[in-house]
């Protein structure tokens, strides 16, 4: 085929209606906001999807081998199996670790909601000072766990702690206890240090969803006879629901990283009365050098965070807010 043949067909191509159509939409894609927001949106992506979940992914995989940290894991499809699934299951430690988790997750969001929902209320009502207090109850929660533990950690000194100290001042040392080296009370102890923590935050939403509630809500209800405390459990609180939602999953997932807290603490072994698995799970890798066996217990950590988040998310997709 000669040049000109090929310059000839060529330019019979580029003149058909399929081709000028083709090209008019490849000229069209470029210049549209999804292509043009590519380097902004794309590398972020593509890091977040290698060290985010390309580490959970390996984390999962890493659980089906034998890995100890010493000899590098078989990654074959043969050498994988559910060994430290069963393992855990079988594991008293495992057990202890997941009820504490369980009941730190349950009492702690509980009770963590109903005294913000308290403050909030009593916030709400003042007619002086509204700035300063909802500062002295947000406060802790600007603070790291880190610092919060050792505060704490003061606070329970059963000798020298401010706790028991109060208690001797006004007359009532019979009342003071060994907080953190008694196993019937550590628990209990690690749940109130955070509850004084995160009590703010669920405050401070609170206080925000009140605000958004017209006042006539209020004004009808004063005129249909209803005093205060009925007025709030009839018509307000229930108006509140989709901020108790939010500050629920907030909670949970944070009681669920309470590893920081209770290792500024106690270290990595707080026993079988404080221990959670997030704790575990880093005892188990690093002190134990159980890798595949800590790998095993974060994927049920991560698999218990979707549990909460799930059903949240889904809320919010119903409600047209995702």
């Amino acid at each position: 085929m000669s040049v000109l043949t090929k310059i000839r067909n060529t330019m019979e191509r580029s003149s058909s209606p399929d081709y000028r159509s083709e090209n008019d939409g490849m000229r069209s894609y470029l210049k549209s906001d999804f292509f043009r927001s590519m380097p902004f949106w794309l590398p972020p992506t593509l890091l977040m999807g290698l060290f985010v979940y390309g580490g959970i992914l390996w984390n999962f995989v890493l659980s089906l081998t034998d890995f100890s940290g010493v000899v590098r894991p078989e990654y074959s499809v043969s050498n994988f199996d559910f060994e430290m699934y069963f393992r855990m299951l079988e594991d008293p430690s495992f057990w202890s670790a997941a009820r504490n988790t369980i009941v730190l997750l349950v009492v702690f969001t509980l009770v963590c909601l109903v005294v913000g929902l308290c403050l909030a209320i009593i916030v709400d009502n003042l007619l002086k000072g509204q700035g300063v207090f909802r500062t002295v109850f947000l406060l802790p929660f600007a603070l790291s766990f880190v610092v919060t533990g050792v505060f704490w950690q003061w606070m329970y000194n059963p000798e020298m702690g401010t706790i028991n100290t109060l208690f001797d001042i006004v007359g009532m040392g019979f009342l003071g206890q060994d907080w953190l080296g008694d196993p019937a009370l550590r628990l209990w102890s690690v749940m109130f240090a955070l509850m004084w923590q995160f009590g703010g935050y669920a405050m401070i939403i609170y206080l925000a969803s009140l605000r958004t509630i017209p006042q006539e809500h209020y004004e009808a209800a004063k005129v249909d006879g209803a005093g205060f405390f009925k007025m709030y459990w009839k018509v307000i609180i229930p108006q509140l629901s989709s901020a108790s939602v939010s500050i629920a999953v907030v909670l949970m997932v944070f009681s669920l990283k309470a590893f920081s807290w209770l290792y500024v603490v106690f270290g990595s072994n707080p026993g079988p009365a404080a221990d959670i698995l997030g704790v575990m799970m880093y005892r188990e890798a690093f002190a134990a050098n159980q890798w595949a066996y800590g790998a095993a217990l974060g994927t049920v950590l991560f698999v218990t965070t979707v549990v909460i988040l799930a059903p949240y998310l889904r809320y919010q997709y119903k409600r047209g807010e995702l």
